[in-house]
């Protein structure tokens, strides 16, 4: 069953364009309506809406299992596959989605890291941050859905499994022994200044916007620098990301809700954490064991257990090793907060 796609795109094309205009409606309401007028993200407010956005990713997950008990039964494609048990798949496919968004969320607090850094970096009023994240995040959706359709793609190909995997170990064992490197890279402050060297920018923010008009000519702000850094960012964490989730599930249409679920957590998650980051300094190991793990699992794993390890255990080890990491952050703080 694990070669055979529940969900091909071409039978299913208008529930990935359902999803999306959610998505879209949510974003609209969440800036238009909840964060029209700019104003300081409060811890309070912030952890409200993470309470929010993971129950929304619940709810989404047992309407999704719900749905697949209903009509994978009448689906003739699987109905003709010898022992397809319904139940069973719908079962494990709605896990998948849950050990894939809580893997993405996980990664997310590693996010969390550089974001806090490169807010300070380009001295973005508090006021303003909220704003920077969520074009950033809206900007961050096309380019998951990007990764996430051209993954599906190579996936099909055995030697690119192997590929992937090797790269997730390889990632994991960077993640817990390569040390922090400043999230401002030569190569990233190059880019910005080739787009200066083409767009005028501003001496100071301008408000909210990042385009202003002076003297007549298209200036960009300081807030559009600060976003397109994030983008850009965001692009080296999908390469991480991206593959973690298809290491869990073959399914595009599950890699693709459970990513844009976390991501579109990811704002009130930083404003949450956003003081606290160094407490969880031993999270970097938890996340790369969960890499590891992940990687193996997708070219030795998978193989051991007659073609797919356990999802149930997969979900297991990955909320185990995570909430392991977070709890002994807490119990031995680093030396640095200690002081």
């Amino acid at each position: 069953m694990n070669r055979v796609l529940l969900f091909p795109f071409a039978e299913y094309w208008w529930f990935y364009l359902a999803f999306t205009g959610l998505v879209l409606v949510l974003l609209l309401l969440d800036l238009g309506v909840f964060h029209r007028e700019a104003h300081k993200v409060s811890i309070r407010e912030a952890s409200l809406w993470t309470v929010v956005w993971v129950s929304l990713a619940l709810a989404f997950n047992a309407a999704f299992y719900f749905y697949m008990l209903e009509h994978l039964p009448l689906d003739p494609r699987l109905a003709a596959i010898p022992g397809f048990n319904a139940v069973a798949v719908a079962r494990q496919t709605a896990l998948e989605f849950l050990a894939g968004y809580v893997v993405e969320y996980s990664l997310s607090v590693d996010n969390i890291f550089v974001f806090v850094v490169v807010m300070g970096y380009f001295k973005v009023p508090a006021q303003l941050q909220h704003r920077v994240l969520f074009f950033g995040i809206l900007g961050a959706l096309i380019f998951r859905a990007l990764f996430i359709a051209l993954g599906a793609l190579l996936l099909q190909l055995e030697w690119v499994i192997w590929i992937f995997g090797a790269f997730l170990v390889v990632t994991g064992v960077r993640m817990m022994f390569g040390g922090d490197d400043t999230p401002v890279e030569p190569h990233e402050r190059w880019v910005i200044r080739a787009f200066r060297r083409h767009v005028p920018v501003t001496g100071e923010f301008r408000g909210p916007s990042f385009f202003v008009r002076d003297e007549g000519r298209l200036h960009a702000t300081p807030l559009f620098i600060a976003l397109l850094f994030l983008e850009m960012t965001d692009i080296v964490f999908a390469v991480d990301s991206v593959p973690a989730i298809f290491g869990l599930t073959n399914e595009p249409l599950v890699v693709f809700t459970s990513n844009i679920f976390a991501i579109l957590g990811l704002r009130n998650l930083y404003f949450l954490l956003a003081g606290a980051v160094d407490k969880f300094h031993m999270l970097k190991y938890g996340l790369g064991v969960v890499l590891i793990f992940v990687g193996l699992k997708m070219v030795w794993l998978n193989r051991l257990y007659g073609g797919h390890f356990p999802i149930s255990l997969s979900l297991g080890i990955i909320v185990g090793t995570i909430a392991a990491s977070v709890v002994l952050s807490l119990v031995f703080p680093s030396k640095q907060e200690s002081q």
